[in-house]
């Protein structure tokens, strides 16, 4: 992973609300955005934009089932940024 897609899930995983949808969405197989919009109490364009920032970053997948987008994480991308994340940690740790 380079350090341009390590900035970019950083800076989507850093907003509260976003963080949130992200965590909402793994606990199931896929959610629809009216399903979000019920849990978080914001608006449908909120959870959309969010949507999209969650998507650009590689983070989610979204699929258009009729009149429905149903999202899900992608939990690839998820354990290749927590590797990048660990091995800057354990970097940091032997120059201790």
């Amino acid at each position: 992973m380079d350090r341009g897609k390590i900035e970019q899930i950083s800076k989507a995983l850093a907003d509260e609300t976003r963080l949130m949808i992200l965590e909402d969405v793994a606990a199931r197989p896929e959610m629809t955005c009216g399903e979000i919009v019920s849990l978080r109490g914001v608006t449908p364009a909120t959870v959309s934009h969010h949507l999209k920032v969650l998507h650009d970053a590689g983070l989610i997948e979204c699929r258009k089932e009729g009149q429905f987008v149903r999202s899900r994480v992608l939990a690839k991308t998820l354990k290749a940024y927590a590797e990048e994340i660990e091995g800057i940690a354990r970097r940091a740790g032997k120059s201790r």
